[in-house]
């Protein structure tokens, strides 16, 4: 199963409330004949921009291709959510590496944050960008272990921008029946994910990078300068970065070994005007405690962007409302009859330990990737940490390649079906409230 095309028609964006609301730059165009560039970037999401803009800053040629369009992936289907530290959070993180190891990966999230927010301001990038995260909880033990973690980050890391919400005040910001309490986060924050992809792309472009999109890549050949071959043509490159999550597929065996992808999707709601403030009363973005997660945010014209939903295999739904209006009505039991105008899919990637993979897959060819839903700061500072290396200043590069990143077991064959039984089990465990 190709997963560049098996749900996604060739160059078109979905049919999202992102690309209906979003204006994109002029197509760029396919990549024909043979070109040399001192660096060629594969994958034009917020990894591929954001190491394309860096090296094109410091002064090196990059070619930067992509099988669709810029921002054609996760990076431009997501919720929207720049969260605070990694995907993995703190007290996990120290029991694996330890608190002082732990402590700096907490401050590489941080600058993850504040890059993205210095992209917006330096190349006013219009994006919607407001601060907020709310994790809310929908057992007493789920809301008493974001409390606890809410003093952690406190207490350990000097974290003053999250705040524990009673049932009350987490009442008085969601009122949602299904919610016991929360955190609130005002250091994290929430934006329009492809308007952002397109001013990355934008930004790269004076910058001097030269992109072609409808540039399938079907092999690298690996050596001192690495050819880069598409189906029209090939780039002779000193560096490669690879930057294609869930979309790698055969282009580097050890990175697919340890990088699943999954689909994830999302509804937005018709305008809900005054019946608004019955979602949410701040401009803030939520995240529940479910394994299976809920997440969701109030657009600018006042939608509800909600995304949810299992669904198992690589093939959308043929029909994604459903399937996402069944959690939201159990957050929102009043918008059981609301009018749902936008409903999409999009495919991540996920590492075992839910924490990036970046990787050297040659000492020429760089990767990162598996997000794992964490995407929107981690993957625009990864491709930052992937320019710098190249630049020689792996140092950043190398502490987020730190953890070990196990490949799935059963390889291809049998990730998958392992995959739908742990996603089972844990969406059987949300159900019963365990």
């Amino acid at each position: 199963m190709d997963l560049l095309y098996t749900n996604d028609t060739a160059g078109q964006y979905p049919p999202s409330w992102y690309a209906a609301t979003a204006t994109p730059p002029e197509p760029f165009p396919k990549l024909d004949g043979a070109h040399t560039a001192d660096v060629c970037v594969i994958g034009a999401g917020y990894t591929g921009l954001s190491a394309a803009l860096h090296l094109a800053e410091s002064g090196r040629r990059v070619i930067l291709v992509d099988a669709h369009r810029v921002g054609f992936g996760a990076s431009g289907r997501n919720g929207g959510q720049l969260g605070s530290g990694q995907r993995v959070d703190q007290e996990a993180l120290e029991s694996m590496v330890g608190f002082e190891r732990a402590r700096v990966l907490w401050e590489y999230g941080e600058d993850a944050k504040a890059l993205v927010k210095s992209l917006i301001a330096e190349h006013k990038i219009d994006c919607h960008l407001k601060p907020g995260i709310a994790w809310t909880g929908s057992t007493r033990k789920d809301v008493a272990h974001l409390h606890d973690y809410a003093a952690h980050l406190q207490n350990k890391y000097n974290y003053t921008q999250i705040a524990a919400l009673s049932a009350e005040e987490c009442h008085a910001l969601c009122p949602s029946p299904d919610y016991k309490g929360a955190l609130l986060d005002r250091g994290a924050a929430h934006l329009h994910p492809l308007a952002f992809a397109f001013g990355l792309a934008r930004a790269a472009v004076a910058a001097g990078v030269t992109i072609h999109e409808n540039t399938r890549v079907t092999e690298l050949e690996h050596g001192q300068a690495v050819k880069v071959k598409t189906e029209g043509g090939v780039i002779t490159a000193g560096h490669v970065v690879l930057a294609c999550n869930g979309y790698l597929s055969g282009l580097a065996p050890k990175v697919t070994a340890r990088v699943m992808p999954i689909n994830n999707f999302i509804v937005a709601t018709e305008p809900l005007g005054e019946d608004a403030n019955r979602v949410l009363t701040q401009d803030v973005a939520v995240a529940d405690s479910r394994f299976v997660v809920n997440y969701f945010r109030l657009s600018h014209d006042k939608r509800l962007l909600f995304g949810g939903g299992e669904s198992y295999g690589y093939q959308f739904p043929k029909d994604i409302a459903p399937l996402v209006r069944k959690p939201m009505q159990v957050v929102y039991p009043h918008l059981k009859d609301v009018r749902i105008d936008y409903a999409w899919g999009g495919t991540l990637g996920i590492t075992m330990k839910r924490f990036p993979y970046l990787a050297r897959v040659a000492p020429n060819i760089l990767s990162a990737s598996g997000y794992s839903g964490h995407g929107v700061g981690t993957a625009t500072h990864a491709g930052q940490l992937m320019a710098r290396a190249i630049e020689g200043q792996d140092q950043g590069f190398d502490t987020m390649g730190c953890i070990p990143t196990p490949a799935f077991p059963g390889g291809g064959a049998l990730r998958t079906p392992l995959l739908i039984l742990a996603m089972t089990w844990y969406a059987m465990r949300d159900r019963l409230g365990f």
